[in-house]
């Protein structure tokens, strides 16, 4: 008889554990099971096929005439690199220091690996076999406007693709006009130096002989 309560204690206590557990479990129950309109929305995954609209496209085209934020994009030199259909032969805005600096910084990142530092063609993706670009420095090239520079960044040419998801208009400009001075230091004569800056360029004359000294 003495076991009784003790069996009944057992069962009390198992019955509280079992409560327990129940609880959290009716609750998931409540909610992922009754619940489900915030939880399984009817949706279409990418380029889904769907019978609700008569195309079939689950994704629906732009209503014309919409604009995103942001893509305006009403300047043709700034965005296209061409002003009336023709490549540019300014920069659409002042190229300054900081301008040069930033366009020698992403020549280097995206443009060095086929074209090299210097610009010459024979980057480390050309060593290791991929065809070479011309050279930077050629006549074409360097009388060619800034604006086919941008061009060819944005839409790509011959092997080389589009960089116009990777670079932003700005510092396709930029690169362009990194290349140009490139060009210069590559090309450029001493004729081409302000003259106030000449005389820091020019070679130290050798130093005279002393009296009598012979070489």
């Amino acid at each position: 008889m003495k076991s009784r309560p003790r069996a009944a204690a057992t069962n009390r206590s198992r019955l509280g554990r079992a409560g327990l557990l129940a609880a959290p479990l009716a609750l998931a129950a409540f909610t992922f099971g009754c619940r489900l309109d915030m939880h399984q929305q009817p949706k279409y995954k990418p380029l889904a096929e769907t019978g609700f609209f008569d195309d079939q496209r689950s994704e629906r085209p732009v209503v014309e005439g919409t604009v995103a934020r942001g893509e305006l994009r009403i300047d043709e030199q700034l965005y296209t690199g061409k002003v009336n259909g023709v490549d540019a032969e300014t920069f659409p805005f002042p190229i300054t220091k900081e301008d040069l600096e930033r366009g020698r910084e992403r020549f280097e990142i995206y443009c060095s690996p086929c074209h090299d530092y210097a610009g010459t063609g024979h980057g480390m993706i050309v060593q290791r076999g991929f065809p070479p670009p011309p050279s930077l420095h050629i006549d074409r090239l360097r009388q060619a406007p800034p604006g086919h520079f941008f061009d060819v960044m944005t839409n790509g040419l011959g092997n080389m693709y589009s960089y116009a998801a990777r670079v932003s208009p700005e510092d396709r400009w930029r690169i362009a006009a990194y290349i140009r001075a490139l060009q210069l230091s590559q090309n450029d004569t001493m004729a081409d130096v302000p003259a106030k800056d000449r005389q820091n360029l020019q070679a130290p004359s050798a130093p005279a002989s002393p009296a009598g000294e012979t070489k």
